[in-house]
């Protein structure tokens, strides 16, 4: 069954037109990679062979638990969704299907990494990344610039160096400053913060030797206390003159004159050196901390000003040598990706954990360093290789090898509504996430239609996929929420236009599919459908019970 609808049809010249205006994939990939570096096509390659030999022991086979490359209709969704957040066009379904060049879905990797779409996408991500593990209830506030600031530079392909030295030593503002967000998610306290920055940056969860030596790995709670030496001059201070109130990350460079005490409940004012507690007298003032980075040793000494000690971290962090930084993001982006980390849960890394293929990951990594920390390279080597763009299957068991299926993963929040949005043209009537500038308040956030389905549909994209399960207030939504009702209804809106367009049933049918899951009805559900259809006997009716329950179906909320 090929069957499309006329104005679909219609679409394939502009379509061609667009395509044919794209480079051909390769060294011309544009990014900020070094010049002499691997194409993502050449990487991805290079991958594949490292791992079968890793994994499969082979450098020929491919075993027998090896699911096959997935067709082309499940690919275009799969990566439309995956890079831009949405489902693909039924424009672009007719003219991939049609596209017979041996490239094509190299060159549709290289065409969606240029859209908008895809830095508001992943910037959505990367926002629930810092916001998920808020500590600061008050910090909604500092979402919408978080969000625009990420979009912006994503969508320039800014090194992801230079994306975690702006997060580090952030200040100002936080609803302009959208770099300041995970130092506001914080409350700027030095030990949640720098908890974070090794966790979101580096995969290692240092903040389990906060009160104690860390029970599993190496790292000793003397050096979670240099970490956060790095971070004790800076606070969130409330700016009650301004209306609504701000918040603003400041910086207290100011010598104290003797040890003082501070309520970390109620930071406000930075203080000149961290302390490590005294946990056998909690009243004492503590021990004060010289800044030492736990991963190469390298020191500040006490008194260095605030810029100094916070950049020092920054490009310790980031530099060459320590390979966390790299291994970090190419595990988390492998996984969100592919469904499965190296490294797993995918922000727990480190020398004492177990890697799933350590000689594939450590070669990534290098690549990626040598990129130019160019994460548009990252992105299009993960979708070019053999584990992403193989047929998606359950969770593996443990006496299976890794990587041999791409695994379906839930649809975030964002990208729930936003594929609802498209199927039945809901506007966006709040810009981004967030409110307009001045009335960026979490309320205002909340009440938006994105933000409402981001409330139910949300979840933490560093908790392991497993334990993401749907609920009953998700099928509540589902079945109940104003915006499906109305889009469902065949006396308005896009059904309704549908109904008087095409009299066909057959090429209605299938024209529901291509809307809602992206693909082409299978000749079963052709058929169950228009019985069901000729059933009801009453045709608006029967489509608005299908269209319903395509928009409900667990595909239409999975990518796969």
């Amino acid at each position: 069954m090929n069957k499309f609808s006329f104005r679909a049809t219609l679409a394939v010249f502009a379509a061609t037109m667009l395509l044919s205006s794209v480079p051909s994939a390769g060294r011309a990939w544009a990014g900020n990679g070094a010049s002499n570096g691997l194409s993502p096509a050449e990487a991805a390659s290079r991958l594949n062979l490292l791992l079968k030999k890793e994994l499969l022991k082979t450098e020929s086979g491919t075993g027998s638990s090896v699911m096959p490359r997935v067709n082309d209709e499940l690919f275009l969704r799969r990566v439309t969704l995956d890079i831009l957040g949405r489902n693909p066009t039924t424009e672009e379904l007719t003219l991939f299907s049609l596209d017979s060049s041996a490239n094509k879905r190299a060159l549709l990797v290289t065409r969606l990494l240029g859209d908008a779409d895809y830095g508001r996408n992943w910037a959505r991500y990367w926002r629930d990344v810092i916001f998920y593990r808020k500590t600061e209830e008050r910090s909604g506030i500092a979402t919408g610039a978080c969000e625009k600031f990420l979009t912006e530079e994503l969508n320039k392909n800014t090194p992801w160096d230079q994306i975690a030295r702006a997060f580090i030593t952030a200040s100002g503002d936080v609803q302009e400053q959208g770099s300041a967000a995970l130092i506001m998610a914080q409350s700027g306290k030095p030990e949640e913060t720098v908890a974070e920055v090794s966790r979101i940056f580096m995969g290692i969860q240092i903040q389990c030797a906060q009160c104690h030596d860390h029970p599993t790995d190496r790292w000793k709670r003397e050096q979670f206390h240099e970490l956060a030496a790095f971070f004790p001059r800076v606070a969130i201070r409330r700016d009650g003159s301004a209306k609504p109130a701000r918040f603003l990350v400041v910086v207290n460079d100011r010598e104290a004159g003797g040890p003082g005490r501070v309520n970390a409940n109620q930071r406000v004012v930075g203080t000149p050196e961290h302390r490590m507690p005294d946990m056998d007298d909690p009243s004492a003032a503590g021990k004060v901390m010289k800044p030492v980075f736990f991963v190469n040793g390298k020191t500040m000494p006490l008194g260095t000003k605030d810029a100094d000690r916070r950049g020092a971290l920054a490009d310790w962090v980031t530099a060459g040598d320590n390979p966390w930084f790299a291994k970090a993001i190419v595990n988390r982006m492998w996984a969100e990706l592919v469904g499965e980390g190296f490294y797993e849960p995918i922000d727990d890394l480190g020398p004492d954990r177990t890697c799933t293929a350590t000689e594939s990951l450590d070669w990534f990594a290098l690549e990626f360093f040598r990129s130019g920390y160019d994460v548009k390279w990252l992105v299009n080597t993960i979708v070019l290789s053999e584990p992403y763009q193989r047929a998606s299957a359950a969770r593996r068991g443990e006496d299976q090898a890794a990587f041999q299926s791409n695994i379906p993963q839930r649809l975030r929040g964002d990208q729930v509504f936003q594929v609802l949005a498209d199927v039945f043209s809901i506007p966006e009537s709040t810009g981004p996430t967030a409110a307009p500038a001045g009335q960026n308040r979490p309320g205002a956030v909340m009440r938006s239609p994105r933000g409402q389905f981001n409330t139910v549909f949300g979840f933490d994209p560093s908790a392991p996929r497993e334990e993401v399960a749907g609920s009953i207030p998700q099928a509540l939504v589902m079945m109940n929420h104003p915006l499906i009702r109305a889009g469902v209804d065949g006396n308005r809106g896009k059904l309704a236009t549908m109904l008087g367009k095409i009299k066909d049933d057959e090429e209605l049918i299938v024209e529901l599919y291509m809307q809602t899951l992206a693909r082409q009805p299978t000749e079963k559900e052709i058929t169950i459908c228009r019985d069901y259809v000729r059933e009801i006997d009453r045709r608006q009716e029967a489509f608005e019970d299908l269209f319903w329950s395509l928009v409900n179906s667990t595909e239409f909320l999975h990518r796969r």
